[in-house]
């Protein structure tokens, strides 16, 4: 963020111009609930007609800059994160809750998301292909899509939006993109970094504001040739139909419901980690959280009495205290959800081991105890749904067929963990888990930003994100033929 006061007006970016918006919003911090980020502005369907628009002016002239011109200004922007990193991880701390060490994580994760895909932008794919008749070359080119419409989740507010704006831009489209209502002062922070990276006006355009008004408008918008949106199942699917009805691109990442496998010949102290950072760090917050412990029965007693040992010890703390393991919840809406879910677990005669209590610190703030339920079964709605929250179930299995059939049994299939010292059990879950990505060994959360991510079933819907296959969302491919 650039030296303003915490009380002054944070605009929107369309054309090249910051831009007030219709009204403003206050930013809350939830470590704090005294403490304003900043105002922040809230668009409406005439600005997003033109940012689209500008896009759309914009996107020939982005498209023709060489390769070279694009891979510099995606590393400007890097470098650019990098050097103030830890400022904009105090930013993302107090606005969405994370830790400061997280924070800073997700803020490096950001900036080599920029610089990996400057160097994507000099090696974008295409091939020749043999002649199938006789004179006749044939060559597949790979070509920007055009204006992509990019709204994204609360969850990680400035990694999410790096891994969709960055490979957008090094193809050569343009963007409009809508951060998450709740957090978007690290979007902000970013996108007044993109400003000064020497694109052309209106190639990059913030338009923020409720979804319901921006991101609505977004769906609507027949400029928009291509969107990709991250966040809750219920919304995903009105993005995609919304997406059919004008024959526009779609890529959806949507929610989790991910296993973490541990059999009777788990390491226990790397099984109880692992479950520890997959359920609970990050405030369970992530759409690949382990919110399901799938416990063979041999080890199923040692685990959860380790468990509860290891969860007594975490500290719940404003997230910027140098001790603080694990931050707030990120609103009084998110809060109240996780309760009412630890209340149906109770309902539904699940044991509440230990954790799910309101706690008090020295700022007034959603802190909730990490919760673990125990002698679960895998039909019950804390089992079946996503929480999103810093609450896991464990559920005991007579065998690895039987928690192979429990990992499975979801509609979620985004991430699939498993501790085990076999390489025949590992081996197979790799192959048989019905999940986009694959763990062993290690927590379910967290991924490298050059590598893919997606799932399968109602976690994700079109081509992946991340890594060069991210080119299959943001490019079109081209077929030429030529007579020699």
């Amino acid at each position: 963020m650039t030296q303003r006061d915490s009380r002054s007006m944070h605009e929107n970016f369309i054309a090249g111009r910051w831009t007030a918006g219709e009204s403003a919003s206050p930013n809350i911090n939830p470590s704090d609930l005294q403490d304003i980020v900043g105002l922040y502005a809230q668009g409406n369907a005439a600005q997003v007609d033109l940012a689209v628009c500008a896009a759309q002016q914009a996107q020939p002239a982005w498209a023709a800059a060489t390769a070279q011109q694009r891979a510099d200004a995606l590393d400007a922007i890097g470098i650019e994160i990098q050097a103030r990193q830890q400022a904009l991880a105090e930013l993302l701390a107090r606005e969405e809750g994370k830790t400061l060490p997280e924070a800073r994580g997700e803020v490096e994760r950001a900036a080599r998301i920029f610089r990996f895909f400057a160097g994507e932008a000099l090696r974008v794919p295409g091939e020749r292909l043999p002649m199938g008749r006789p004179g006749i070359d044939v060559e597949v080119t790979r070509e920007p899509v055009g204006v992509i419409g990019i709204i994204t989740p609360w969850n990680f507010p400035i990694a999410i939006p790096a891994w969709k704006i960055a490979p957008a831009l090094a193809y050569g489209n343009s963007v409009v993109f809508k951060p998450a209502d709740l957090v978007p002062a690290s979007a902000w922070a970013l996108s007044e970094i993109i400003s000064r990276a020497g694109l052309p006006a209106g190639t990059f355009n913030l338009v923020m504001g409720r979804g319901s008004i921006v991101g609505q408008a977004m769906l609507e918008h027949p400029g928009i040739q291509a969107l990709s949106f991250t966040g809750s199942a219920a919304t995903g699917q009105r993005v995609a139909q919304a997406a059919a009805a004008r024959l526009a691109k779609v890529q959806l990442e949507m929610g989790g419901k991910n296993p973490l496998v541990i059999l009777d010949d788990a390491d226990l102290d790397t099984a109880v980690e692992c479950a520890i950072n997959g359920a609970f760090y990050a405030t369970g917050q992530r759409c690949t959280a382990s919110s399901r412990l799938i416990v063979q029965r041999g080890i199923y007693p040692r685990f959860i009495a380790a468990m509860q040992q290891r969860m007594q010890s975490l500290r719940v703390d404003h997230a910027l205290a140098p001790d603080a393991q694990i931050g707030p919840v990120v609103d009084e809406r998110q809060l109240e959800q996780n309760l009412r879910y630890l209340q149906i677990g109770r309902d539904e005669g699940a044991r509440l081991l230990c954790g799910g209590e309101r706690l008090t610190r020295a700022t007034p703030g959603h802190y909730l105890s990490p919760a673990l339920f125990v002698d679960c079964d895998n039909r019950q709605r804390i089992c079946q749904e996503e929480i999103f929250g810093p609450i896991a179930a464990a559920i005991p299995v007579a065998d690895y067929e039987q928690a192979l059939a429990v990992a499975n049994d979801t509609e979620y299939g985004l991430s699939a963990g498993i501790c085990t010292t076999s390489l025949k059990h590992a081996s197979h879950f790799k192959r048989a888990a019905q999940a986009g990505m694959v763990m062993v060994n290690c927590p379910t959360a967290g991924v490298d930003f050059h590598a893919p991510f997606g799932g399968r079933k109602a976690s994700s819907y079109g081509p992946r994100e991340q890594g060069r296959y991210a080119a299959e969302f943001y490019t079109t491919v081209k077929t030429a033929y030529t007579s020699c």
